[in-house]
């Protein structure tokens, strides 16, 4: 429905049916193609009236609403009134009763699109992620020319209602100071700040970042602005001082691609909502939890967010921050940990060092998670210690200690300042406890991919020879192929995704002038295939080739299935004369010859031939204890039982594509994927198969995967996950006082990561039960259960069952474990 709420009261041209080819080729266009438009009319009854009529006229009753909370609050008004309009509608003589019996109920399913990330219950909003990929952009662009002329940058982000984007961007780049509408500065805010100021200068730094959310006040309710802050800092400190204001700006531009991923997986979810929907399903929100999909009451959720508007009304702010959420509340006190500083005499010591070491290949973010641990380290009273060059600088003794001061400006830097390498530690076991002797090291941070995890796993086997190595140890993985068991996520993954997505678009682009060109992209992650596969589904691709979903030859050539459950599996039109159906519905041999069950005949059939058994006796009374089953014959195998699944060869799938006006193809195949099908080799086949129908070109992308400035999701998640492991460390030795405390359990030995909508400590030795050590793998990998979404986004048609929630959540529902917030 193009203008939204007014197209849907206008009706007419106005609300029209999607073909596949009208949403093909907009995943990297920004705002909304079918436009979004203010309503007065439909907040009357009137409009409501009229909106319904038009609707029914065309037969439709399910409703998908993507907007902020007035959009769902609108939608679900209409719900609640849908059979009083068709009633009045009746009565009016505009429809008849039939129509009314037909069309009784509505079903309403709610998406959240709002860069603002205002709408309670869910942990991040569709659009929230692309807007902090601009304000990003802009901050790391202004701290280059602020630090080249010692200046102070006032920037002023969206957010009326809610400081979000503001808080985060804070976050993501280490701002000096921020101002928020749900946690305003206290009284006397105006010294505090230029203090803070001033000591920042004070320790060399040459510029400083004041992030300001539009709707930023005070704690009597009162506005601050950005002009108001700049002459503050002007006035006070002499400081040149420039106001950045960033605008609509924010709004615009490509989505990122978890923005992409979100909204498709979201879009799925609310699709499936609408088709299990009954006329008692009240209306829902779909919401991201961690990660997982949820549904959650819309008018709870609604409610809640009315809530936080009240509170801060009435000032009180502590209650506007918990109603916004356990991410909002969980990054406002990450930031204030790393941005204030107490004095020395101030910080509680506690005695103890603590080592953070960087192993593996670089991921961007690995500095931001350094920054975190090292800043939280030091105001938990701990001596903290950076380590050079991964296990191989351990033992050569490349350790110094490292201050706050020291890490300032990491977040935005890509790499590794520590340096990292692939070295395992077991063959310098020795030198490494001599190491941690020499420096009296009482607890060990490593950051890194699946060379970190295998060396935990070798620190931890070895404690019982080195008394040394008995301390507490955690792993935050980072790593671009996200194949750390016992975590979601991987720092650094999220910017390699957005590597490959802006270089698919770039390359799409590059195929409208060609037209009929397909481009086979090689990604990296060894033999895990969550790049390609997500990369896949944010760029719109035909097809991705992973290690873990085994193909041959015949893949290749025959890609995609259809899944046709027996029962409703229509009778081929060539089926012998006098065949009857059984009461399982599947087309039985003939008559005479199914007294007895087992009977079969073959049938042919465009893909091949259908070979039907039957399992139902005319001379039993009562169905068959087990269903009729086909098996199906074809070029690329045989399957049995239950399910018939057909083929369709990739380059027939291609050459139809290139028929309609989308006239290109993607595919992307993971590195290791196959030793013998490799990007050379399937570039080839394309090549040759589709010759006279499009032309082939390859890219493999390589290391550029693992450059880059972080993006705002890993620089925020590495810095929140390290932050957490080091408050994890400091509870453990608060737990065991003094330097003689021998660590031996398997909980003193630990991965953390985020498992579904729960951040998890996990000991390595459970963790070595789920792994595939021979593929540096975990044994079950959740992006796996997407991969039908991508086969059907690309026009295959396959079954999707992977709905996370098929029940509707209460809105204040939480499980035992620590809750994880993206």
């Amino acid at each position: 429905m193009p203008k939204g709420y007014q197209g849907m009261v206008d009706g007419g041209r106005n609300i029209v049916e999607a073909s596949w080819e009208s949403v093909s080729s907009i995943l990297q266009v920004g705002g909304t193609i079918i436009g979004s438009a203010r309503c007065k009319a439909f907040r009357t009854r009137e409009g409501r009236l009229r909106a319904a009529h038009n609707l029914v006229q065309r037969g439709i009753t399910n409703l998908c609403v993507i907007g902020g909370d007035g959009s769902l609050t609108g939608a679900n008004i209409f719900r609640k009134e849908w059979s009083g309009l068709l009633e009045e509608l009746a009565q009016n003589g505009e429809i008849d009763k039939e129509q009314v019996q037909k069309h009784s109920y509505l079903n309403v399913v709610g998406m959240v699109g709002s860069i603002d990330n205002d709408f309670c219950g869910t942990d991040m909003t569709i659009g929230t992620d692309s807007a902090l990929h601009r304000i990003i952009e802009v901050v790391d662009a202004i701290m280059t020319t602020a630090q080249s002329h010692q200046r102070t940058f006032v920037l002023e982000v969206m957010g009326r209602h809610c400081g979000y984007l503001a808080l985060v961007s804070a976050l993501a780049c280490g701002a000096d100071w921020v101002f928020l509408p749900e946690s305003p500065p206290e009284e006397g805010w105006q010294e505090n700040m230029c203090i803070k100021l001033s000591e920042n200068r004070a320790r060399k730094k040459r510029l400083n970042i004041i992030i300001v959310a539009e709707g930023a006040i005070d704690t009597q309710n009162k506005p601050i602005t950005s002009e108001q802050i700049k002459e503050l800092v002007v006035k006070q400190l002499g400081y040149d001082t420039r106001v950045t204001i960033l605008g609509h700006v924010q709004r615009g531009g490509t989505p990122s691609a978890f923005d992409r991923i979100l909204a498709s997986r979201m879009g799925v979810e609310a699709v499936v909502a609408l088709l299990q929907a009954t006329p008692e399903t009240p209306a829902c929100v779909v919401s991201l939890s961690g990660n997982q999909a949820v549904r959650l009451p819309l008018v709870e959720c609604v409610q809640m967010t009315q809530d936080v508007q009240r509170a801060m009304d009435e000032r009180r702010f502590k209650d506007a921050v918990r109603l916004r959420g356990r991410s909002f509340e969980s990054n406002l006190n990450t930031y204030k940990r790393l941005a204030i500083k107490l004095p020395d005499d101030q910080i509680v010591k506690s005695n103890c060092n603590v080592a953070i070491i960087n192993v593996g290949a670089p991921a961007a973010g690995m500095n931001a998670a350094v920054r975190s641990a090292v800043r939280v380290g030091i105001a938990d009273g701990h001596k903290m210690l950076a380590i050079y060059d991964g296990f191989e600088g351990f033992a050569k003794g490349q350790i110094k200690e490292i201050g706050w001061g020291d890490v300032g400006g990491w977040t935005g830097q890509g790499g590794s300042i520590l340096g990292t390498k692939r070295t395992l530690p077991g063959k310098s076991l020795e030198d490494i406890a001599a190491q941690m002797r020499k420096h009296s090291i009482n607890a060990l941070l490593i950051v890194g991919g699946f060379e970190a995890y295998l060396g935990l796993l070798e620190l931890s086997a070895a404690r019982d020879k080195y008394e040394e190595l008995c301390v507490p140890m955690v792993m935050v993985p980072a790593t671009v192929s996200n194949n750390v068991p016992g975590s979601d996520f991987s720092i650094g993954a999220d910017t390699a995704l957005n590597t490959i997505t802006d270089t698919c678009d770039r390359i799409k682009q590059s195929a409208s002038g060609t037209k009929r060109r397909v481009f086979i992209i090689e990604t990296m992650g060894g033999y895990c295939g969550y790049l390609a596969n997500m990369g896949g589904l944010a760029a719109g691709a035909d097809a991705a080739y992973i290690f873990e979903e085994p193909f041959d030859i015949r893949d290749l050539q025959f890609q995609g299935e259809d899944r046709v459950p027996l029962h409703t599996w229509p009778t081929p039109s060539n089926t012998p004369p006098g065949w009857d159906r059984c009461q399982n519905r599947c087309p039985p041999p003939h008559a005479d010859a199914s007294s007895a069950p087992g009977a079969t005949a073959d049938i042919s059939v465009p893909f091949g031939i259908l070979r039907l058994t039957c399992a139902f006796s005319k001379s039993a009374k009562k169905a068959p204890s087990r269903p009729c089953s086909a098996s199906a014959y074809l070029r690329s195998g045989t399957w049995t039982r239950t399910t018939v699944r057909t083929t369709e060869s990739n380059v027939e799938h291609l050459t139809e594509k290139m028929k309609t006006t989308i006239q290109r193809g993607l595919v992307l195949r993971n590195e290791s994927c196959n030793e013998n099908y490799t990007t050379d080799f399937i570039y080839q086949l394309y090549s040759e198969e589709g010759k006279g129908v499009f032309d082939c070109r390859k890219n493999v992308l390589g290391h550029m995967q693992q450059g880059g400035a972080p993006s705002p999701f890993d620089r925020n998640f590495g810095t929140k996950i390290s932050a957490r492991a080091m408050q994890w460390i400091s509870t453990k030795l608060k737990e065991a006082p003094g330097k003689g405390k021998r660590f031996m359990s398997d909980d003193s030995i630990c991965v953390l990561g985020i498992s579904k909508r729960n951040l998890l400590f996990q000991p390595v030795a459970q963790l070595r039960q789920e792994t595939d050590f021979e593929h540096r793998i975990p044994k079950e990998q959740w992006w796996l259960k997407l991969r039908p979404l991508m086969k059907i986004l690309a026009k295959y048609k396959v079954s999707y069952e992977v709905s996370d929630s098929d029940q509707l959540e209460p809105m204040h529902h939480r499980g035992h474990e620590e809750p994880a917030a993206i």
